[in-house]
């Protein structure tokens, strides 16, 4: 633990409120590719005046990638420490919730917790060490992506890129409300199906009618019963629609479905009896689509994720703010991450709730406590 870390930062409180409050205040919805580039902008010119040297990652539809090296990682990535972070939230560009407020215990604003209070504890504890000159010859690179909250579709792959030649990696998504930080997560798989069957009058169907929506009962019915709770195996039907009125046998019937599990054999298994159910019809001359949306893999709880958990355990308490390891139910980054088999470990942001809606807050000392834990984080592991 280094004491000037925790001066420097407590003497620089206000620089991050006014940082945090900077990037909340620029819209920049995952939709929003001009509103996201201003916030990778600010970002590079703040990393840049820090002495690491910025990559911008252009993109056509979405916000540019910004990837930032310390000199260290820029000279040879190999056995790096790698960070992320995103700079884009769910709220459209119309949103009423544009605005951001403090009070004298939270933050309050679109993103405080997902994830630009995340941003400002990455690049306050990366400038407290240039500061202080213990970033040395730490190799550090810092992804901040654009698309984390549509899927991380254009920046999967970057992302995985950086972390082959990482030794471990940190994500600042916001930490649980037990000051937790995250050593796993559930994967996730989201899917549409489309049943094809044939169209008639009800009125002559017989038993042998090629029903659409009576095929996706039997298949919801199926898909449902994948659930196993025990081993942390969800799936749920959410969605469904067809046909166009009672009196006609409907041809064509949709439903959107979400799959959860946690290990790389659960999803294995998950997709296994998937196939199985959308190429095995029970209502004849019926055929079934299926179509991916999105995905995840699983972040388990692996040793690696653990013996650095157990390291930041004891910095944290050391410090004064001693954390609780949690298995999130949700997905991040670090799920890409995991795929490559390094050591992850996410939640270090400001410990906050509530986001993806109007009421989402941070606590808002948990911003330069969670500041200094990184820090000491960063060049004590």
């Amino acid at each position: 633990m280094i004491s000037d870390i925790s001066t420097y930062i407590g003497t620089h409180k206000q620089d991050l409120y006014t940082l945090m409050e900077t990037l909340v205040l620029i819209q920049s919805y995952s939709r929003n590719k001009a509103g996201v580039d201003r916030v990778g902008q600010y970002i590079a010119g703040i990393m840049e005046r820090i002495g690491f040297s910025c990559e911008i990652v252009p993109q056509q539809d979405l916000g540019n990638h910004v990837i930032a090296r310390s000199p260290a990682a820029a000279k040879d990535p190999k056995g790096q420490t790698l960070i992320t972070g995103h700079m884009d939230t769910v709220f459209p560009e119309d949103s009423t919730f544009n605005w951001y407020k403090a009070d004298d215990t939270k933050c309050y604003g679109p993103g405080v917790a997902d994830m630009k209070g995340g941003l400002v504890v990455g690049i306050y504890a990366l400038q407290a060490l240039v500061d202080t000159g213990h970033l040395k010859d730490l190799p550090i690179t810092f992804v901040f992506n654009s698309d984390e909250e549509i899927g991380s579709l254009s920046s999967r792959e970057l992302i995985a890129k950086e972390a082959k030649h990482a030794r471990l990696a940190y994500v600042l998504e916001a930490g649980g409300m037990r000051n937790d930080i995250v050593t796993g997560r559930k994967g996730n798989l989201s899917i549409s199906l489309e049943i094809t069957g044939k169209a008639g009058h009800a009125a002559f169907a017989g038993k042998d009618k090629a029903s659409a929506i009576l095929e996706l009962a039997h298949k919801t019915l199926a898909l449902e019963a994948l659930n196993q709770p025990e081993k942390g195996i969800s799936a749920n039907v959410g969605t469904i629609t067809g046909g166009i009125g009672p009196n006609t046998v409907p041809d064509r019937a949709e439903a959107s479905v979400d799959f959860r599990f946690l290990s790389f054999e659960d999803a294995e298994g998950v997709q296994q009896r998937l196939d199985e159910i959308i190429n095995t019809p029970t209502v004849p001359g019926t055929s079934t689509r299926v179509q991916p949306v999105s995905g995840r893999p699983p972040m388990p709880q692996t040793a690696g994720n653990m013996a650095v958990y157990s390291k930041i355990e004891t910095l944290a308490h050391k410090l004064g703010t001693p954390v609780l390891s949690e298995l999130r139910q949700g997905v991040s980054d670090a799920n890409i991450i995991a795929k490559q088999g390094i050591p992850v470990i996410d939640g270090l942001g400001p410990v906050g709730a509530k986001d993806h809606s109007e009421d989402e807050f941070i606590l808002k000392d948990s911003l330069w406590e969670r500041t200094i834990l990184f820090a000491n984080i960063l060049t004590e592991i």
